[in-house]
This record gives structure tokens, sequence and C-alpha cells, in this order.
């Protein structure tokens, strides 16, 4: 526990350091539209009850009106990527990735980490990556282990190499190799997998889980699996968002 609270100050004091200037609370927008689920609510109990953040929730409508201006940071929670991206149309979708390139980040988590891919005619293209094993996406859920990388450790301010977090379906990510887009990092990738409904063995194991790139002036940040609902690693949520608001010039 203590080490993770150094962990966290530290993380703290150098993103205050590398932008010359105490950071102010975070002006964050939760997407609250078609496409979401009931793992909304338990993400907005998360982020309220951590005092350096401002969240507000956005609809489609708002967010195609050009509303996301006055926000440092986009999250789009668990529920069906395909229905947040069409709920969005082009115009919203278009209007996101303006945000982001411009400096503003983004959070995705499950269906947001499916919205931020560059693989479906909805998605946002903003992380270099594609999903694999499409035809099996409802592949289940239930706990998984996930294996860090040395990023991963240093990013989500964990000492171990594996930790075990709830899974509802959530991307397969694979690099898309993207020239438009730069190359994403691998913070964690599946140690276990989960096949039910008839998806093959072999397949989860060993892709991305979590994941975090640039693109333009702005950061992306995305899990498949759920840290909002995993007890213990709700701090996943709160280093993510973090980061991803952190301009990158």
């Amino acid at each position: 526990m203590w080490r993770s609270i150094c962990s966290t100050l530290i993380f703290l004091l150098s993103i205050s350091f590398a932008t010359g200037q105490e950071r102010k609370p975070v002006r964050v927008a939760l997407y609250a539209d078609k496409g979401t689920s009931s793992s909304s609510d338990q993400l907005l109990k998360v982020l309220n009850s951590y005092k350096d953040m401002e969240v507000r929730t956005v609809n489609a409508a708002e967010i195609g009106e050009g509303k996301l201006s006055g926000f440092d940071l986009l999250i789009h929670p668990g529920g069906s990527g395909g229905s947040q991206g069409k709920a969005l149309g082009e115009t919203g979708r278009e209007k996101i990735r303006n945000f982001v390139s411009q400096g503003g980040g983004y959070l995705g988590i499950c269906a947001g980490a499916y919205l931020a891919s560059c693989d479906y005619e909805w998605s946002l293209n903003i992380l270099d990556a594609k999903v694999l094993d499409k035809k099996h996406w409802a592949r289940g859920f239930g706990p998984v282990d996930i294996k860090m990388t040395t990023d991963g450790r240093k990013y989500l301010g964990v000492q171990s190499d594996k930790e075990t977090i709830y899974y509802h379906q959530g991307p397969l990510l694979a690099p898309a190799n993207n020239p438009d887009i730069p190359d994403y990092k691998t913070l964690a990738t599946f140690d276990s997998e989960i096949t039910k409904n008839g998806a093959p063995e072999g397949v989860m194991k060993g892709t991305t889980a979590i994941a975090c790139g640039n693109y333009g002036k702005g950061r992306v940040f995305c899990f498949s699996p759920h840290p909002e609902k995993t007890e213990g690693l709700h701090e996943f949520v709160h280093r993510a968002i973090l980061w991803a608001s952190t301009r990158t010039e």
C-alpha cells in the first residue's frame, strides 16, 4: 500500500516538473449516450473519488457540436463500441480526432478501446491497433491474469509482473501498422484466457490488454479489461487519466 502511494506521488511530481507548473484539476468529459452500459456508473463512482478531477457527462450531439473544447480528456466507457461510434456519426468522430490531435486526451475502456482502434468503419482511428478474432468477440467474462511490461509497471505504478483484472469481452489488440498513426506501447498482455461461446483456445493469451500511444499532440490510453470494476486496481484509471491528459509537445 505504502509503495503504491509513494509511486503515485512520484508520478504526479514527474508530471508537474515536466510541464513546469502545478497541475490543475483535470477536466474530464465522460461519454454518456447510446452504447454505454452499467459499468459507466461504476466508472463515475471511481472518478468522483478523486479530488484532482472535474467530471462532466457529454452526449453524442454535444460532441458533434464541438463541446469537447472545454475539456482536457474524453472517456469512452464500456458497452458497445459499434453503438457508440455510430451514435457519434462521422461528424462526432472527426470532432474527437481533432480534439486529440490538438492536445486532448482519450481514455477508452473495453468498448472505448474498440472505438479507438483503426479496424472498423465506425472506428476513431486514433490508436494504431487492430482487433483479433472479431468473430468471437463475445468470448465471455470473468477474472483474467495480465502480464505487465516494464512500461506498464512504470505507467500504472505497480511492482508486480502480474495482476488479475476483470474482463468483459474487450478487444484482443495487436499492432495495425498504420503508417499514419504512431505505434502504441504495450503496457500489459493477457496471460490467461476466456474461451466461452465457441471462442478458440490459444488466441487471447499474449495479445495486448493495455496500450497507450500518441495521436498528434494528444495521448490515447486504452484498457481492454475493466480496472474500474476490479477492487484494488481503481488507481489504474486515475494514472491513465493523468498520463493521457498531459499534452505531448
